[in-house]
C-alpha cells in the first residue's frame, strides 16, 4: 500500500502539538493577568461622584476622623454613609454660598439623600463586616489605602478573593494598635513598646482562629 503521508508530516504534527501547547499556555497567562487587571477589578480607577468630595482636604488637611462621617464602622457590617445633615453641620457656615455645593444644599432643603456612587463594591455573595475588622485591629488603610492623600477616592486594592485570603492567612502585617486604626497615614515603624505588646496579643488571638480561611466566613 502506498504511503499516505510524507515523512515531513511527522515534523508538522510535532510542531502543531508544540504550537497548541504554547498557545494554551499563553492564553492561560493572558487570562490570569487580565482577571487581575484594573480593567476587570476597577482598581486605581477614580469614581465620579455627584459632589467631588475630597478626602485629602477633609481628612488629610482638616484632620476629620473617619468616624465623623462613617458613624457605623465600629458597630455594624456597613461603615455607613453620612446623611446630608452631617455635611451641613459645617457647610451651613463654611462655603455656604458656593455653587460647588449647591447639590448638597438642595439635598438638605429637599430632605433627599445624595446618591453617592459606591467605590468599594463587593459581590452580593460575599459577606464583609467592618466592625469585626476594626475590633481585631485592622486599619482602614489596609483595604481603602491612604485616603488622607486621595483628592478623589479610588479602589486601592483588587478586592478579589485571593487578596482577601492573603490577609486571612497572614493578618499580622495589617494589625494595628487601637489608637492608630483610623490613621490612614500611620507608619508601623513608629510603633511604641506598649503598642507592640497590644498588637502581639491581637495577632496571637487571630492565629488561633481556624475559621479565618473557612469558606463560610465570607460566603454565607
Amino acid at each position: 500500500m502506498a504511503q499516505l503521508f510524507k515523512r515531513s508530516a511527522n515534523y508538522v504534527a510535532k510542531a502543531s502539538l508544540i504550537a497548541a501547547v504554547l498557545v494554551a499556555a499563553i492564553a492561560g497567562f493572558v487570562f490570569t493577568q487580565l482577571s487581575r487587571s484594573s480593567y476587570i477589578t476597577g482598581q486605581y480607577e477614580e469614581v465620579m461622584q455627584p459632589v467631588q468630595f475630597s478626602h485629602k482636604h477633609h481628612v488629610g488637611d482638616d484632620g476629620i476622623d473617619c468616624r465623623y462621617c462613617h458613624t457605623a464602622v465600629e458597630t455594624s457590617s456597613s461603615a455607613g454613609m453620612p446623611p446630608t445633615q452631617t455635611c451641613m453641620a459645617c457647610h451651613s457656615q463654611i462655603w455656604n454660598d458656593s455653587p460647588y455645593l449647591q447639590i448638597v444644599r438642595d439635598s438638605y432643603a429637599q430632605n433627599k439623600p445624595i446618591e453617592w456612587v459606591r467605590v468599594h463594591d463587593l459581590p452580593e455573595y460575599t459577606y464583609f463586616n467592618h466592625s469585626i475588622h476594626v475590633a481585631k485591629g485592622i486599619g482602614c488603610a489596609s483595604c481603602h489605602g491612604d485616603v488622607a492623600n486621595m483628592p478623589a477616592v479610588f479602589q486601592a486594592n483588587s478586592l478579589q478573593m485571593e487578596w482577601c485570603l492573603s490577609c486571612h492567612k497572614d493578618p499580622a502585617p495589617h494589625v494595628r494598635p487601637a489608637s492608630e486604626i483610623f490613621n490612614t497615614s500611620w507608619n508601623p515603624a513608629d510603633i511604641t513598646p506598649a503598642q507592640q505588646k497590644e498588637v502581639d496579643a491581637k495577632i496571637k488571638t487571630l492565629r488561633s482562629r481556624s475559621l479565618l480561611t473557612s469558606c463560610s466566613t465570607c460566603h454565607r
